[in-house]
């Protein structure tokens, strides 16, 4: 779930999601707030209507008429009663919201003044008394209650609200899968660029600026297999360059007669050809031209361990009887056994196990050596990196044989990570998948 909200189709629901529903529930609002004023303006202008009529028809008849006549006259909100003397006491608490009612029945009738006109309010926030001047200076009063408010649709929001919030996160799937079409494209053709491999290229389609970073990128792969093509081509130069000289200083040693000298000449010469020979190893890289087939870990894991035996070193294997994955077999051969070379290297014995898990296979070669300190874990897979608490001139080495072999499993999509033992020594542990993605 939280991988999906870290992506832009998320995002651009969520910001879709808030904007639209913000809007709608901020129109909703402007338009219930409408329809209040307007349904208020209306009622005052009914109930101003119905007290002027009220007032009119009291006039037309007699004083002994007049009492019955307004209390048959007076229905719903409006009790109207006639009488010689004035009932409502101006002003109260909530006065002022009748105050429209008032100028409504002024503007009906142009013969009432301001002293005409009188309204009182109670306690009672529902209810007005409202007393009106007749031309025989009689009064009108007519008790007045707040008509109800028309009942807001709460349910009928959140629905229209739930409904848009629908549509807006199907519509924005379709938008948004619509417009990353050509960066998942984008993605899946940086995937597959390989160093010293075909030039990768991927489409140039989709809006404008995605447009530009496809052409950007087709130069960019451009020029990265042009930049390898031409290192390989210096390396292949270098190493000829260098091996010519180291081979004709051999030869010329054959008239050195110092025997001392001369061995320490040739130790000289061989370490020379043996760190040449490691750093072109690291800089060529990975073999791009070996084809990635299925390899039987253990297989290739016990020609290394007899290898190793062979030498008189001690070496043993725990492992399945088959364990296939999908690799380079040069590349991941050359890794391997560069790691129980440098596990015996530094220690008397090797231990070297295999298991198939879930989703590919574990190596873990363990050594009795020094180990290495928790802070250098890491550092050691950096090129020429010599732990001088491990690693000396006798020892050999130049210290690219960790990074050969963390770029050769990096390469088949695995990975290397070396630990401390419990018991003392380093663990070497490998991962790799059952195939290459």
């Amino acid at each position: 779930m939280m991988r999906f909200l870290d992506t832009l189709v998320a995002r651009l629901i969520l910001v879709l999601l808030i904007g639209i529903s913000l809007v709608h529930v901020v129109s909703i609002w402007t338009y219930e707030r409408a329809l209040e004023r307007e349904f208020a303006e209306a009622n005052e202008g009914r109930l101003a209507d119905r007290i002027l009529a009220i007032r009119s028809s009291v006039i037309a008849v007699s004083e002994a008429q007049r009492e019955a006549l307004a209390h048959e006259l007076s229905s719903g909100p409006l009790e109207a009663h006639w009488n010689r003397t004035r009932a409502a006491r101006s002003g109260g608490p909530g006065a002022d919201q009748w105050h429209g009612l008032i100028e409504r029945i002024r503007s009906g009738a142009a013969n009432l003044g301001a002293e005409d006109i009188v309204l009182g309010t109670s306690d009672d926030a529902h209810s007005a008394l409202l007393s009106v001047r007749l031309p025989d200076a009689s009064w009108l009063n007519v008790n007045l209650f707040t008509p109800s408010q028309r009942a807001h649709g709460g349910h009928g929001t959140v629905l229209s609200t739930s409904i848009m919030a629908g549509g807006v996160i199907a519509i924005s799937l379709l938008i948004a899968r619509w417009l990353t079409r050509p960066l998942r494209t984008m993605a899946r053709g940086v995937s597959m660029l390989s160093p010293g491999g075909p030039v990768t290229r991927i489409s140039v389609t989709g809006p404008l600026e995605v447009r530009q970073l496809a052409h950007a990128f087709n130069d960019m792969s451009a020029r990265i297999s042009e930049l390898v093509e031409r290192r390989t081509q210096a390396l292949a130069a270098v190493s000829h360059d260098l091996r010519t000289p180291i081979t004709r200083l051999k030869l010329r040693l054959d008239d050195v007669r110092d025997t001392e000298l001369k061995q320490t000449m040739l130790a000289d010469l061989a370490e020379m050809e043996s760190m040449i020979e490691a750093t072109l190893a690291y800089l060529r890289g990975q073999d791009v031209s070996e084809p990635v087939r299925p390899i039987n870990l253990v297989s290739l894991l016990e020609t290394i361990v007899d290898d190793a035996r062979d030498a008189g070193r001690e070496a043993q294997l725990e492992a399945p009887q088959s364990l296939v994955v999908m690799g380079r077999h040069l590349g991941l051969k050359r890794a391997l056994t560069n790691l129980v070379g440098n596990a015996l290297r530094f220690g008397t014995t090797v231990a070297v196990r295999a298991n198939a898990v879930s989703d590919g296979a574990v190596i873990e070669i363990l050594d009795d050596g020094p180990g290495i300190p928790p802070d250098k874990l890491e550092v050691v897979f950096d090129p020429f990196v010599r732990l001088d608490t491990s690693r000396n001139r006798e020892s050999g080495g130049v210290g690219l044989g960790l990074a050969i072999a963390k770029a050769n499993i990096e390469a088949d999509g695995g990975t290397l990570a070396l630990r401390n033992a419990p018991q003392g020594g380093l663990v070497a542990e490998i991962r790799l998948p059952l195939r290459i993605s």
